[in-house]
């Protein structure tokens, strides 16, 4: 697979904004599913669907936010990121769940090892000609019936950030996708897209989608 040219540059913005980001949740929730009741029961119904399938990969899962929430719903579920601060955080907040630093273009995946992975506001980052090759592999590391959640910005543009997080100095792109550009992708890698949910913004978030997809 393909490794995005600005890797090396995003994984350092996010070992900058790493200590604020976390400091913003645990003061004001912004991040944390259970302060967003329709993402939170997006995030309960790919549990519901992925439990007793596999273990469950969280793919760019930040401090373990998410990571945590489906861990104690009882489900086999592994965090990776690629800033090596997140997971430093993540570890620290949550001893009892397993993290690992790694970018989703070099998981190398096995085929049909994996119940349910996410891309829960993950894969923004990744430039456009190399996301399809990332969903291929995920929907390969799936098994039958096993579901991918992905979470992300809705837009036409892709957005320069400079600045993150309270003012954190940043360099990194976000590639916006349409439901419908998703849609296509998913079912290019193989995949059924079996549950579409778009959010309008809510500031300071603009707006957003949530795509379910199972490999057939």
């Amino acid at each position: 697979m393909r490794r995005p040219e600005d890797l090396d540059t995003v994984r350092d913005s996010y070992d900058r904004v790493a200590d604020a980001y976390v400091e913003m949740v645990e003061t004001t929730g912004l991040g944390d599913i259970r302060t967003h009741p329709w993402m939170q029961a997006s995030i309960d119904a790919f549990a519901s669907a992925v439990a007793g399938r596999g273990p469950v990969l969280d793919v760019g899962c930040g401090p373990g936010l998410v990571t945590a929430y489906l861990a104690d719903r009882g489900l086999d579920v592994t965090g990776v990121d690629l800033s090596p601060r997140m997971i430093e955080h993540a570890r620290r907040r949550h001893p009892a769940c397993t993290f690992r630093v790694a970018s989703a273009t070099e998981l190398d995946l096995a085929e049909a090892s994996y119940g349910g992975i996410l891309g829960w506001w993950s894969l923004f980052n990744l430039p456009r000609d190399v996301l399809p090759e990332v969903l291929a592999s995920f929907a390969r590391a799936l098994v039958p019936g096993g579901q991918l959640i992905v979470a992300t910005h809705v837009g036409d543009e892709d957005l320069q950030r400079t600045e993150a997080y309270g003012g954190v100095p940043v360099r990194w792109t976000t590639h916006q996708w349409r439901p419908e550009q998703l849609t296509t992708l998913l079912e290019a890698a193989g995949l059924h897209v079996v549950a579409d949910l778009r959010l309008p913004a809510e500031p300071p978030i603009g707006p957003t989608t949530v795509l379910c997809a199972r490999r057939r």
